[in-house]
């Protein structure tokens, strides 16, 4: 079913910037917290981002950590991914992802991907050295 849906990701020289966007068809995106994944070809889905319902907090993956911004609009049902500064090793299809939680947020939390229950179908990033 599609409730999240990627778009803004394309082909960018390294040194580049994208932004990525999430728009969610869900009326309950204002309470939920949002994450970003990524997969390269070959590789695990990893952890690239998060941010909690009210957009004021945010973590990032050491990896991106400096050269991306995750940032949300609720009037939107959007939730954003700044990249900057990319590089060869961003190559990967990006997700966005959805999670309902309203205690604290810890790490293993924002980072488990089981236990965002609401998946996007993914944009791709591609980034020529």
């Amino acid at each position: 079913q599609v409730l999240l849906v990627e778009s803004g990701g394309g082909l960018v020289q390294a040194g580049g910037s994208l932004r990525l966007s999430c728009a969610s068809s869900r009326r309950t995106f204002s309470g939920e917290f949002m994450g970003w994944f990524r997969q390269a070809p070959g590789k695990e889905r990893e952890f690239v981002a998060a941010i909690t319902s009210g957009g004021s907090v945010t973590y990032y993956a050491d990896s991106v950590k400096g050269r991306f911004t995750i940032s949300r609009d609720n009037a939107k049902s959007t939730v954003y991914l700044q990249m900057n500064s990319l590089k060869f090793e961003d190559t990967a299809v990006y997700y966005c992802a959805a999670q309902s939680w309203a205690g604290p947020w810890n790490r293993e939390r924002r980072e488990r991907e089981s236990l965002y229950a609401y998946w996007g179908q993914g944009t791709q990033v591609t980034v020529s050295s």
